[in-house]
This record gives structure tokens, C-alpha cells and sequence, in this order.
């Protein structure tokens, strides 16, 4: 659990930890140099539970990076965020761990909506994953609370990027060129929707988006992405389509400035 200035909801996102029915966890509390009562609010709880562990840094180190910083306190086989303004069904931390330990291959495992032709979870190779994510349905773009992470495979690839917004996508499409991704049921955690949380500034900039095209074909270029060299193209071309269409929504939008800055990367 990663905090920046979470008075207001991290007491409850702790609490629903507090009540999961597997009760071999551990709470990972990384405050990024709150200003407010955030790290007083953690430390109560700490002092209840000793599963749970408050650490502070020393100066402010963003989103991602802190997420690293948690995830080099872990003792744990698996990782999964729970934001401080969210919270995770009392069952989330069991069932996510069951399914995982079903599939000892698997990198990571990813909740998703209904799925009315299969029923989760469903496992997939790289390969699979790769042209189930490029030519079906874009599913390696889940939030990091939705999404349960082999330790041994973030450590492999290198643990989260520092590009903001974009690096969870980025980390999931990295550990699933090297391992296998599972499809699990969906509505493990909550997200709380509020106006100070990270969604509210991701959507209104232009960056992001292109950052996400340029890192993802760059991932796509690499030697050892398990697609072939005509799978890669299209998915490449995909990915081009995809960025085209977020161009033309802007510009239904009249956000005519931010459409011409993508057409020119584009």
C-alpha cells in the first residue's frame, strides 16, 4: 500500500486488509512524505497488528518508484496493490492466491469482466497472451489493485518503469512476454472514485498516450517477444490504429490543439 495525503480513506483500505479471510499476508505501508495525518492513521494500526509495517521516506519519490520501494520490503511469493483510497473484498487475497497457485507458470493474474464464452480463469502462454491482448480484447491494462504479481516475475523484468500513468500497463505487457497470464474473476478489490485520486490528471494529458505507443511497440521490436515476425506486425499496426483513434476522439471532443499534437507524433 503505497500513501501520498490518504487521511481520508486509508483507515478503511487497511481494515478491509485486516478482514481477509487468508490470513497469511502482509501490509507493506510506503508513505511517500504525506503532509497530513496519513502515516499517524497507518501507525495506529501497526501497533495492533504485526502483520502490518509502516515505513516513510525520506524525500518524495512518485507513484511507481514507491511502488518498487514497497515491493523491495516484500517477503512474499506474490505482490498486490492496494491503494491507499481503495479497498479489497474480504475474499480478494484468497481466491487471487488459489488461482495462482494453480498455475505455477503464470506471471501474473489479471481480474477481468464476464467473459460468457469461458469460464475463469483462463491461462495463457506468452503467444497467447500477447495476440489475446492485441487482436481480441486489450486486457493487459488493468489498474495494479486488480492485478496479483508473481515476485519472482516482477523481479525477473525489473519491477515498475518511472513513466507515470503508463507504467502498470507497461509492466503487465513486459512480465507477459516472458510468462504465461491468467484471467481471473473479476471484483477482488474496489476503486473508489474521488477527485483527488491519479485517474482525474492521467486523462486530461497528452503524454501518457504517447509514451504508451512508443514503449509498447519498442516492447513489441524486442528479439525475444514471443510473437512471430508477421503476428508482430500486426499487432504493431494495431497498436498504431489504436493510437489513431484516440486522435479522432479528441477531435469529436474539439480538443482540436491536443488532436494535432498527436497526429504530429503520429
Amino acid at each position: 500500500m503505497t500513501a501520498y495525503n490518504r487521511e481520508k480513506y486509508i483507515g478503511e483500505a487497511i481494515e478491509s486488509v485486516i478482514v481477509s479471510t487468508y490470513p497469511n499476508w502482509e501490509l507493506i505501508i510506503v508513505d511517500d512524505v504525506s503532509s497530513d495525518n496519513t502515516v499517524a492513521i497507518a501507525k495506529k494500526y501497526e501497533a495492533i497488528d504485526s502483520r502490518i509495517k509502516v515505513y516513510t521516506n525520506l524525500r518524495n519519490l512518485g507513484d511507481y518508484p514507491n511502488r518498487n520501494k514497497a515491493a523491495s520490503y516484500a517477503k512474499g511469493v506474490y505482490l498486490n496493490y492496494v491503494d491507499a483510497d481503495d479497498m479489497i473484498y474480504p475474499f480478494g487475497i484468497q481466491q487471487m492466491v488459489y488461482y495462482m497457485q494453480q498455475y505455477p507458470e503464470a506471471g501474473i493474474g489479471i481480474c477481468r469482466s464476464y467473459n460468457p464464452k469461458k469460464m475463469y480463469p483462463i491461462v495463457y502462454n506468452n503467444s497467447e497472451a500477447l495476440k489475446e491482448h492485441f487482436f481480441n480484447k486489450p486486457f493487459l491494462n488493468n489498474a495494479p489493485g486488480s492485478v496479483i504479481i508473481r515476485k519472482e516475475a516482477y523481479e525477473f523484468v525489473g519491477g515498475f518503469t518511472e513513466n507515470r500513468h503508463i507504467s502498470d500497463s507497461l509492466l503487465w505487457l513486459r512480465i507477459a512476454t516472458k510468462y504465461s497470464v491468467l484471467k481471473l474473476p473479476r471484483e477482488m478489490n474496489w476503486s473508489r472514485q474521488h477527485e483527488d485520486q491519479e485517474l482525474k490528471y492521467r486523462i486530461h494529458k497528452i503524454s501518457p498516450i504517447m509514451e504508451l505507443k512508443d514503449l509498447t511497440l519498442k516492447t513489441l521490436d524486442q528479439k525475444d517477444c514471443p510473437l512471430t515476425p508477421t503476428e508482430k506486425e500486426r499487432a504493431i499496426a494495431r497498436v498504431k490504429k489504436q493510437y489513431f483513434r484516440q486522435i479522432l476522439s479528441r477531435v469529436k471532443r474539439l480538443k482540436l490543439k491536443k488532436a494535432y499534437e498527436l497526429y504530429k507524433r503520429y
